[in-house]
């Protein structure tokens, strides 16, 4: 995965915009634009997508600190990443913005499961434990999963933007 100068210019900008979004809308808890970057990202530069993933979370780290909050975001975007990448090239283009929507909401409504994992090492929680965590955070997963859905609108938009730029 070679990248040429304004690729690595283009990445950085992109990585930044996430970190920035997301900075801009921590008024809103669990309501923002990260899934939907995430997912416009992997539809237009695939695995090269993952580079402005991870500047978005090495920002985060840089700007909010290196605690155990953050070690789940190693794997969290990658997640979203990779259920993109499997996502059929050639969908018709009516079912498109929906199937992403979903995807992104999907996410959203998951993002206390897959973060628990990783909280149940960091702090020795057992499964039962780890379960009651899962639980207590519903309420903000459910936020969170439909905000992804209807900020998933502006996946499409963002690809059109990507694909020019590109």
């Amino acid at each position: 995965m070679k990248l040429t100068t304004k690729e690595i210019t283009i990445f950085g900008m992109l990585g930044a915009i996430m970190y920035i979004s997301k900075f801009v809308m921590e008024l809103f808890p669990n309501i923002h634009l990260i899934g939907v970057f995430t997912v416009a990202f992997t539809v237009v530069y695939k695995k090269k997508a993952l580079y402005p993933i991870y500047t978005y979370v090495i920002l985060n780290g840089v700007f909010c600190g290196f605690a155990t909050w953050w070690i789940p975001y190693l794997y969290l975007w990658t997640v979203l990443w990779g259920i993109v990448m499997l996502l059929p090239k050639n969908m018709p283009q009516k079912v498109k913005p929906v199937v992403y929507m979903m995807v992104c909401s999907a996410h959203g409504f998951l993002f206390g499961a897959l973060y628990a994992p990783a909280q149940a090492l960091i702090y020795g929680l057992n499964f039962k434990s780890m379960v009651a965590w899962v639980i207590a955070g519903l309420p903000w997963d459910f936020i969170h999963g439909i905000s992804n859905f209807f900020c998933g609108m502006l996946i499409m938009p963002i690809i059109a933007v990507l694909k020019l730029i590109k």
